[in-house]
């Protein structure tokens, strides 16, 4: 799946015959802390296709964290270009890298970043606000996000009635609401214990089976499985890219794991 130009450098690419919804060019990212430059990223090239599920893996001060907020537009590269579904969007000022984060990517973190005072579908309902859609269709997208993760019948509790789990849910259906291209997950399972991790990437599994681009970030062997294709990041470089051998179903590890209860 990787195609190696150096043995410094890998050009990763997407599955064979995928068109390509994220490429990254000779990306390099540097930091000034004090009189110290950090050179976080250092020449990375890359492209995923659309409808991939990719792990990006790698210790801490790999990078990886820092080419995740690149393709998440949180971030810009000091030097090279990112293009997203055909936009050249590294040049983009502060208030088009906005626009292209509400219209085309959907976040999930570790934390699960949900406002304590309102109920799982308000929370859900929330970047509808900033869309150019009408209340009602906020309201009907809202509904059907909280219904794809399996969290209907809960969708007027507030999170402090909800679960771990359940949180990460309706973190995902508030991702999911905007109809992203492109689903970004930052360690989402990390405050998780093992059956609700897997119940997680069983929910994230289960969107990429109906086309959604995947692309989580992730330390943990045992999560990066359930992906379709693993990057490995060091020392600002992408060292590996390979598809993931042996893929689980998270649904089937499921069956054979206790069930906790919320």
């Amino acid at each position: 799946m990787a195609t190696t130009t150096q043995p410094e450098l890998d050009a990763a690419a997407p599955a064979s015959g995928t068109e390509s919804i994220i490429r990254v060019t000779d990306v390099h990212k540097y930091y000034e802390l004090g009189e110290t430059r950090v050179h976080a990223l250092r020449g990375v090239s890359a492209e995923i296709g659309r409808g991939e599920f990719v792990a990006i893996m790698g210790a801490s001060g790999s990078g990886k964290s820092t080419f995740m907020n690149i393709l998440g537009c949180l971030d810009k590269p000091t030097s090279g270009q990112y293009y997203l579904e055909g936009i050249e969007v590294s040049s983009l000022d502060k208030k088009q890298l906005a626009a292209i984060r509400n219209r085309k990517i959907g976040f999930v973190f570790q934390g699960f970043n949900l406002l304590s005072r309102t109920t799982a579908l308000e929370n859900v309902e929330l970047p509808t606000l900033y869309a150019h859609i009408t209340r009602e269709e906020g309201q009907k997208r809202a509904n059907e996000a909280i219904a794809l993760v399996g969290l209907a019948d809960r969708k007027l509790h507030y999170p402090s009635q909800l679960s771990g789990g359940q949180q990460q849910r309706v973190a995902i259906a508030r991702a999911l609401v905007n109809r992203p291209a492109i689903l970004l997950a930052d360690e989402p399972t990390g405050n998780l214990d093992s059956r609700t991790s897997v119940e997680i990437m069983d929910v994230l599994q289960k969107l990429n089976d109906k086309g959604l681009t995947v692309v989580l970030v992730t330390h943990e062997q045992d999560i990066a499985r359930f992906a379709r294709r693993s990057i490995q990041f060091r020392d600002g470089r992408i060292r590996r890219d390979d598809p993931v051998s042996d893929r689980p179903a998270a649904s089937e590890i499921l069956k054979s794991m206790p069930r906790v209860e919320d």
